[in-house]
């Protein structure tokens, strides 16, 4: 049986801060209707800040995760019993830290996972840097990988997402300016690269820039959205992964399998680290 995730991804200007959650409840609510098999439902970057900008106006709606509003997004996918990106939020940090933060609510109403933002987009963005990449499980399904925007411009950031065993990578954006096009090119690149699906998810005009994409692990665009506001629907074949990585992309190449028994590692000057072909492959992923 094939292991199928149906993703509705929303395309939309941000909410205003510091909004009540009940208004972005009402549009969930109004999406998860019209989108009754979608089983997981993706926001762009910041969808809940829109109009702040600076330290002190992220800072002014900041909350830690365990605050009032991610207990409120937890009970609205526990109440429509779906998986729930609401894109990425302020988080304050125990230290008084600023993070831009993507979280995952369950269909059980938990914070399922939540991941801070490993490369802010300096020195336009107040945040501080998280230090750790994050995948989780969708039970029966697979495992995805959370990224947040500027974060697709590093190779590195996708590549240990994927070797952690993520199939498909949820990229929540905000980009406003003229650079969307390449973010574009990106997101395909880090699926051919990875042989992963790639669901990037940019905030709609007028404030953002859209052209959102869902991508497959042989890097064609299975759908592209425009500027304007609207939700991309698809259904992700995530049997498609080990498929393409055990035939090849286009029934080529396989990325993920470069060495053979006894070649050397290889250093990694920048990192002070290695490629060691012992443990290049990538997680298995449980679908229990």
């Amino acid at each position: 049986m094939a292991r199928a995730l149906p993703v509705a991804a929303v395309q939309a200007a941000p909410r205003p801060a510091g909004g009540p959650v009940a208004g972005f409840a009402a549009d969930v609510e109004g999406v998860a209707r019209r989108f009754p098999q979608a089983q997981l439902l993706v926001y762009p970057e910041l969808h809940l800040h829109g109009g702040a900008a600076t330290a002190e106006e992220y800072r002014a709606v900041a909350e830690p995760l365990s605050g009032p509003r991610l207990r409120d997004l937890a009970a609205l996918a526990g109440d429509l019993g779906v998986w729930l990106v609401p894109g990425s939020v302020c988080e304050l940090g125990p230290g008084g830290e600023l993070y831009d933060t993507a979280v995952v609510l369950s269909p059980e109403g938990q914070l399922a996972a939540s991941y801070r933002k490993v490369f802010p987009w300096r020195p336009h963005e107040p945040f501080d840097a998280g230090d750790a990449f994050v995948v989780f499980d969708l039970p029966g399904v697979g495992r995805a990988g959370l990224t947040v925007c500027y974060d697709a411009w590093f190779p590195e950031v996708t590549r240990h997402l994927a070797w952690m065993g993520a199939e498909v990578v949820l990229n929540v954006v905000k980009t406003t300016t003229c650079d969307r096009p390449q973010e574009v090119v990106l997101a395909r690149a880090h699926a051919i690269m990875n042989q992963v699906f790639v669901v990037s998810v940019n905030a709609a005009g007028p404030e953002g820039t859209g052209q959102s994409v869902i991508v497959d692990p042989e890097g064609l665009v299975r759908v592209h959205a425009a500027t304007d506001a609207t939700v991309l629907t698809d259904v992700l074949d995530l049997d498609h992964v080990p498929r393409v990585r055990t035939y090849g992309t286009v029934g080529l190449t396989r990325p993920w399998a470069p060495f053979r028994p006894g070649d050397p590692p290889l250093a990694l000057p920048l990192y002070a680290g290695r490629i060691d072909p012992d443990t290049w492959t990538p997680a298995a992923t449980p679908v229990t």
